[in-house]
């Protein structure tokens, strides 16, 4: 064999070696064939949570143009993969007085043996209360929680977040964030002790979670229609704040096919430092800000505490819980 034989052959197994490396390399990343949703058909703004061994999801019915749904529904699973539609939870035109239309974004918490669910009505921020985590939801109210004009900004996008100690807060807010103590009755509030502030980059959707010390206020930047929609977070040592921006740790974005992704929830695996998130994007294929589904993938934290961009085209695995645990 000739000097030039082998030097051909090196050059030819090299460009073999590089063209099949390169090939697994695309389809490690690809980006065209996203993960199915969580979620038949089309919910956005899911709420996720974790009660007596089981996870529950709350979205905003979507599917019409300028979000014009009268009724939420509640979704259960046993291992995060597979999802049971538990049916109407709260129509608005039967169980409210002051509302009809315009039902967004809801959250659920449980304390004192109830379950309180608060959302999003004709922009106005209401309450219910259950014994169940599947309702029925009754208003105790008659009224808004927190009425729209209140304060600047839409009063829309409540999050509740109960703290270690038994405080509860909730969080809302489109434009700005705001938060204010809830009373121990959780269904009501002092007004003047809201809190208001704008993170870089806020727009809505946001929520709270602990981990070791540390709370963490998530949100949504851009709107929801638009294709960079997308989560971003700060940290504090304090629910109320100040809030410190996590510079350079996105958590969460679309790529690819995945457009949209944004207004999220954040779930813990109950006696685990396992995390998950539940989100929506653009329906798949021909989805728009109106037209948008659920998805779920695990979230994961880098030694230093920060939270790991998620994987938005991951392969989200069923979960186990440890028995007993809520």
């Amino acid at each position: 064999m000739s000097y030039s034989t082998s030097i051909l052959r090196k050059i030819t197994t090299t460009l073999v070696l590089g063209f099949a490396a390169a090939a697994v390399n695309a389809q490690s990343i690809d980006t065209l064939h996203a993960p199915a949703p969580a979620l038949p058909g089309v919910y956005a703004d899911p709420n996720i949570a974790v009660f007596n061994n089981k996870f529950y999801i709350y979205p905003t019915t979507d599917g019409t143009e300028g979000w014009q749904s009268t009724q939420f529904s509640c979704w259960s699973s046993a291992n995060l993969t597979d999802w049971k539609n538990e049916g109407v939870i709260l129509d608005l035109p039967v169980d409210l007085t002051w509302a009809k239309v315009r039902a967004w974004a809801p959250t659920i918490a449980t304390k004192n043996n109830k379950y309180y669910y608060y959302y999003t009505a004709d922009v106005n921020i209401g309450v219910a209360v259950a014994d169940k985590p599947t309702g029925p939801f009754k208003d105790p109210l008659g009224k808004p929680l927190i009425r729209r004009g209140l304060l600047g900004g839409q009063m829309i996008d409540p999050m509740a977040f109960v703290d270690d100690d038994g405080s509860a807060y909730l969080y809302w807010g489109q434009g700005q964030c705001n938060v204010v103590k809830l009373n121990a009755d959780m269904i009501s509030c002092d007004t003047s002790k809201i809190t208001s502030f704008k993170p870089e980059g806020y727009n809505e959707g946001p929520f709270m979670i602990k981990r070791k010390g540390l709370y963490y206020l998530m949100w949504s930047e851009y709107d929801t229609r638009d294709p960079r929609y997308s989560i971003a977070y700060a940290t504090s040592k304090s629910p109320l704040g100040p809030f410190v921006k996590a510079v350079g740790h996105p958590v969460l974005k679309g790529k690819g096919v995945v457009k949209g992704a944004g207004h999220h929830s954040v779930v813990q695996v109950p006696g685990k430092d396992e995390w998950y998130i539940a989100y929506h994007r653009f329906k798949i294929p021909d989805g728009n800000g109106y037209n948008r589904e659920t998805c779920v993938e695990r979230m994961y934290f880098d030694a230093d505490g920060n939270i790991k961009p998620v994987d938005v085209f991951g392969k989200l695995k069923p979960v186990k819980m440890k028995a007993g645990k809520k």
